[in-house]
């Protein structure tokens, strides 16, 4: 089999997308992630031009996308030089060459650009683990893919009472200005484990990136406010038909220890059942106790593990 690597064709007229196949590949090889078609839409066009981004499919003879991989620069990190590449093969199609080719094609576009390493994440499991290590990644942390059955799940219930000062509101209320929510997952990024450091500084590219996209549910993504100010907040992606995801929970440094996170996505999640999903997904850091226990209290059990990969790139 011949594996051919390009970058994805956004469509236009009389010319299809390859959005549904990425979409599809991603599905098959980490089902525990929010994927649609406007989303992959989105992350092209929306992505910051420092990010150099690529989003590149792998063909087979027959014309078929089999692979497909996420590049770019980490141009929000406060250091430079680091970037990224996750890269997924269908299942059903793996052992012909199509990681291999795209993670060749993802390193030179990345060397390209002043990349002086790369990092990946890679399921923790042999096969993948192997192949990693074959092209040159080394592993460090690890993270937790957590599922939730929404439709049976017997969730926490919801508080009779609010205590004096709280008050909870969805984004959308904040349509008008989302600063307040810019600023809060300004803090909370910055205090997320992580081997590559993440500084939000950029509230035009927070709005166009992260906002604006299409996956966010401005009606699920829950806020907790004290004393009118936003304190707490959980972030959620759905699928537009079954499928939630809790894409980031975060409480300001000056509120924790309230249990307002708690608060935040119990709401969330009764909202999200009350719409009609029925599959919770979340993720977190495999040192991250306290969060993990908060997801352990709600239900989720941990259902996949993925190792963060690194590699040194050689300059080009």
């Amino acid at each position: 089999m011949t594996v051919s690597i390009r970058d994805l064709r956004p469509g236009g007229p009389g010319r299809a997308s390859d959005a549904e196949a990425v979409v599809r590949v991603r599905r098959s090889a980490l089902p525990f992630m929010i994927t649609t078609a406007e989303g992959v839409a989105f992350e092209l066009s929306s992505a910051h031009p420092a990010r150099h981004y690529r989003l590149l499919v792998a063909e087979n003879d027959a014309g078929r996308v089999i692979g497909t991989a996420q590049v770019g620069i980490a141009h929000d990190s406060p250091e430079p030089g680091h970037s990224y590449v996750n890269a997924y093969v269908d299942p059903a199609h793996r052992g012909f060459g199509a990681g291999s080719s795209l993670l060749r094609a993802a390193e030179e576009h990345l060397a390209a650009h002043g990349a002086v390493d790369t990092y990946a994440w890679v399921l923790d499991q042999p096969a993948h683990r192997r192949f990693a290590e074959r092209h040159g990644y080394r592993p460090s942390r690890s993270a937790h893919f957590l599922r939730l059955d929404l439709a049976a799940a017997a969730l926490p219930p919801l508080p009779e009472a609010l205590p004096p000062g709280i008050e909870v509101r969805p984004a959308s209320a904040f349509a008008a200005d989302p600063r307040p929510l810019f600023e809060a997952d300004a803090e909370a990024t910055s205090d997320e484990p992580g081997d590559v450091g993440i500084e939000l500084d950029d509230y035009e590219g927070w709005l166009a990136e992260i906002w604006n996209n299409p996956t966010l549910d401005k009606e699920l993504t829950t806020v907790v406010l004290v004393d009118g100010v936003v304190a707490s907040f959980t972030a959620a992606q759905t699928d537009g038909a079954t499928r939630y995801a809790s894409a980031m929970t975060g409480t300001l440094r000056a509120f924790r220890g309230r249990g307002l996170a708690k608060l935040a996505k119990i709401i969330s999640l009764h909202r999200a059942r009350a719409a009609g999903y029925t599959d919770a997904f979340t993720g977190n850091d495999a040192g991250n106790d306290p969060m993990l226990a908060i997801n352990k209290w709600f239900g989720y059990e941990i259902c996949a593990t993925e190792t963060r990969f690194a590699k040194r790139l050689e300059a080009v």
